[in-house]
């Protein structure tokens, strides 16, 4: 398994615990595939900008297109940027993955007899209690990931691991910071919306709506 979808997992298990908002688990997914790139010297970082290495056979198909989707030619494309960019639909194209692999099925349930919704859930495999123990564990850039996207926020203090040595080097902190500023954005930018939803509700009673 990869650490993208390893994230996944983990954010579908503490689901109940706390929303995620998809935004954020998107553009977490993208620095997990940044991360396992920069593991198998697919990709490389010039000071805060993705390069491409050496392209070696990579047998998920996500990372694959993660890996194609790198700039080729300089000037190469701030690793910030790229997340944005790579992380549009990210979250339903990994569960789609999994849902191909088998790792989850869907379940029918009935609605006020006529309405039938379907939920998707985790099968108990292998992959997920690696993700798992990846999860408990405390597992350094596991743990960073979720911790930007917001995953495991209200965990009690007593199911928390103990804290883990800063395992991380200086391109992992790079991406973890990246999707750190990305995820403030997308919050501020969440609270503008909402300012601009509130001010026209507002305006709406004043004018008689």
């Amino acid at each position: 398994m990869t650490t993208p979808r390893d994230l996944l997992m983990v954010a579908m298990d503490t689901a109940p615990v706390r929303a995620v908002e998809r935004g954020d688990l998107a553009l977490a997914l993208a620095a997990a595939e940044a991360i396992d790139l920069l593991t198998a010297r697919a990709i490389a970082l010039d000071g805060e900008r993705l390069v491409p290495g050496y392209r070696p056979a990579l047998t998920d198909r996500l990372l694959d297109e993660a890996a194609s989707s790198v700039v080729q030619q300089p000037p190469y494309e701030p690793i910030g940027e790229w997340l944005w960019r790579r992380g549009r639909g990210l979250s339903e194209a990994y569960l789609a993955a999994l849902e191909a692999d088998g790792q989850l099925t869907r379940q029918r349930h009935r609605r006020w007899l006529l309405l039938r919704t379907d939920e998707v859930v985790l099968v108990d495999t292998p992959a997920r209690r690696e993700a798992a123990h990846r999860w408990s564990s405390g597992e350094p850039v596991l743990t960073a990931l979720a911790a930007a996207a917001g995953i495991g926020a209200e965990r009690p203090d007593e199911e928390r691991p103990d804290e883990a040595p800063d395992a991380m080097d200086d391109d992992v902190t790079t991406v973890i910071t990246a999707l750190e500023d990305a995820v403030q954005e997308l919050a501020a930018e969440r609270q503008r919306r909402d300012r601009r939803r509130d001010d026209a509700a507002v305006d709406n009673v004043r004018r008689g709506y």
